[in-house]
């Protein structure tokens, strides 16, 4: 009788009779089985491999972020100031980074990621002493994107109001005379655009759409450049509909507050030549306007 020996296979052996079924198999089931084999095959090449990334110091990566900004690389330093916020969560390295992201992406001309970032800062760190300075930057960050008279002027209503939140909310911050200086350019910019508008309509003998617009300049925009044009177009506009007192009050209002422009000289010309002459109606609606924002 044979014995049969039932001993513990040693790992070699184990190894080797596995492999050489394995090798059998492929050549059995062809190419086509090759990559079905491969897939389970313990001895087959890593397929995932286990990346250790060290931890960078949160004052290292801050540090970097500073000299690609020193650089001139700032789109490259606020992506190392984002990366603070996602390794240290909840940190005070994760608030600076914020802050410092949303200035690297001003200075890069990334001015809507820039409006982003600082609307989220404020919303995140709402008793920061540095939410008037991102506010701040909010505010450039529109203003910077604000296009000529002819395009839509979204950027200058939104730069408008964030300057005049500055001026209401922080009036003793250091950032109000220069957003004082760029809520006139931004009302001037706006004037400008309804100025267009109302010429525009007033070329095609539409009186009323362009004494609307004129209006807006006055109502809104009275201490711009725009208003003496704006109170010339009203007397061409109003003579045009053959309302002539409202023309007369136009002219005696802009005689009163800019008697040496040359647009009251032409609008005194343009009375006279029909045979009129300025002379204000105090119940006028020009005259309201005009002098509750602009006391006589």
């Amino acid at each position: 009788m044979v014995k049969l020996h039932l001993g513990v296979i040693s790992p070699v052996a184990a190894a080797r009779r596995l492999a050489a079924a394995v090798a059998l198999a492929a050549l059995a089931l062809g190419p086509s089985g090759c990559a079905m084999i491969d897939q389970y095959n313990p001895f087959g090449a890593e397929k995932y491999k286990m990346e250790v990334v060290p931890d960078t110091p949160a004052s290292k990566t801050y540090d970097q972020g500073l000299e690609k900004l020193a650089n001139g690389s700032a789109k490259e330093a606020a992506k190392k100031f984002t990366s603070l916020g996602k390794q240290y969560p909840e940190s005070d390295w994760a608030r600076k980074g914020a802050l410092m992201t949303i200035y690297a992406n001003y200075q890069a001309g990334e001015y809507v990621d820039t409006e982003t970032n600082a609307e989220k800062f404020m919303k995140d760190y709402p008793t920061s002493p540095d939410v008037p300075y991102v506010a701040y930057l909010q505010a450039n960050a529109y203003y910077q994107q604000i296009p000529d008279i002819s395009r839509d002027q979204d950027s200058a209503n939104k730069a408008l109001a964030a300057f005049q939140e500055i001026v209401k909310k922080y009036p003793t911050s250091e950032y109000v005379e220069d957003s004082k200086f760029k809520i006139g350019v931004c009302e001037d910019q706006l004037a400008g655009k309804e100025m267009s508008i109302g010429r525009f309509y007033l070329t095609r003998h539409n009186y009323t759409a362009a004494i609307n617009r004129f209006r807006n300049v006055l109502q809104f925009y009275q201490t711009t450049r725009h208003a003496p044009e704006a109170l010339y177009r009203l007397v061409e506009a109003y003579l045009g509909l053959g309302i002539t007192s409202e023309a007369q009050t136009a002219a005696a209002v802009l005689g009163h507050n800019f008697p040496d422009s040359q647009w009251y000289k032409d609008a005194y010309s343009l009375l006279q030549g029909k045979g009129l002459s300025p002379q204000e109606n105090s119940g006028s609606w020009i005259s309201k306007i005009y002098h509750t924002v602009v006391p006589s």
